[in-house]
């Protein structure tokens, strides 16, 4: 059997073979009603709910929960963050075919990391500033890799503008946060290093106030430089026979917006509830639209709505559980630190959108 024969157009233009040789299909994850509802209308959802809450008692009139005073929109929101962080564990421990690969990371690490936190006072203030900064990476990362499924499913091949896409989506999410209003609430988690003798660290809040209007400067000359790049490296895709994703392009055009005015121009709470109420629903979707079936059949449940209930009632109950945890509980406040972590690595490897898969 003889080789395939090459058109002359793609003989001249090997990357038009390139791109033709990935195949389309459905451009939805799931399916049009569950992608929009919980990957694609969440920023604008997010940030239209964010808007009409400020200024109401839903946000602003502390409430009494147990013992904690909160608003309800914290504790809407706060509860939330806890129950998606704890939804990875149903990837890793839940899913036996990757808990076989990662035995030891999914045991041994997190009772060692809840041990070092309670043995020592350091360790648990640079993990309180780890969660912090990495919670910003990975909202990035979990953009970038829903971006990548719409772009392949386009029909697009997994590297093209794929670099082009990683540093563009943290740039949308630490852009804003080291240019905007709500710098300093990211930072002053240093100040805790003052408690443990630690006066150098502490002061990385004051010097990075002193120095705000410096980062301002910076972010724009980059971030403008890396915006030139990005739309200059997708008009050469697209004369190479790029297939430009609709569902790509609306989702990252819409977290940008809701990223600039949220954390660029809002105060601290309502920027944190809007962020980080859209990646927390895409969140819990996305682990219910790969694990649900998986679940049903190891549960041996009839009805998948069932399973959809046992999973959310679980993570939500964890979630409402630790955000009116008593922080004098220091057992329990470590534990919900790991969980916290645990998460964000977890989520690197097993979802790999760090890498080159999509």
């Amino acid at each position: 059997m003889g080789l395939p024969q090459t058109a002359p157009a793609e003989a001249a233009r090997p990357e038009l073979a390139l791109v033709r040789e990935v195949p389309a299909r459905s451009p939805y994850i799931v399916g049009p009603v569950f992608d929009w509802v919980f990957f694609l209308l969440p920023p604008v959802l997010a940030l239209g709910l964010g808007i009409a809450i400020s200024g109401t008692a839903f946000s602003d009139t502390p409430v009494r929960f147990f013992g904690q005073e909160k608003t309800r929109a914290g504790l809407m929101v706060g509860s939330l963050i806890h129950a998606h962080l704890v939804a990875v564990f149903f990837r890793s421990h839940g899913n036996p075919a990757i808990f076989r690969l990662y035995p030891l990371r999914f045991v041994a690490v997190p009772v060692l990391a809840w041990a070092a936190i309670r043995g020592s006072a350091v360790v648990a203030v640079a993990a309180t500033v780890l969660a912090t900064f990495w919670d910003v990476w990975h909202s990035g990362l979990q953009t970038f890799g829903l971006a990548r499924i719409y772009d392949r499913n386009r029909g697009n091949p997994p590297t093209a503008g794929r670099r082009l896409d990683f540093w563009l989506n943290h740039l949308l999410y630490a852009g804003p946060i080291l240019a905007g209003a709500t710098m300093l609430d990211h930072f002053v988690s240093f100040e805790a290093f003052d408690e443990v003798g630690m006066p150098w660290l502490a002061s990385v809040p004051a010097r990075m106030t002193a120095t705000h209007a410096l980062w301002t400067r910076g972010v724009l000359a980059v971030g403008g430089a890396i915006l030139v790049l990005y739309v200059a490296a997708s008009v050469r895709l697209l004369r190479r026979g790029h297939r430009p994703s609709f569902h790509k392009t609306f989702l990252l055009v819409t977290t940008g917006a809701c990223s600039l005015y949220s954390w660029g121009f809002d105060t601290w709470g309502e920027a944190f509830f809007i962020m980080n109420l859209l990646h927390a629903v895409q969140y819990l979707a996305l682990v219910w639209a790969m694990e649900g079936e998986r679940l049903r059949e190891r549960l041996r449940l009839k009805w998948r709505w069932l399973a959809l209930s046992l999973f959310l009632g679980s993570v939500l109950a964890y979630g409402v559980g630790a955000e009116l945890l008593d922080p004098d509980l220091e057992s329990l406040w470590a534990f919900t630190l790991v969980v916290s972590l645990m998460h964000f690595w977890y989520d690197g490897f097993i979802w790999s959108v760090a890498r080159k898969q999509v």
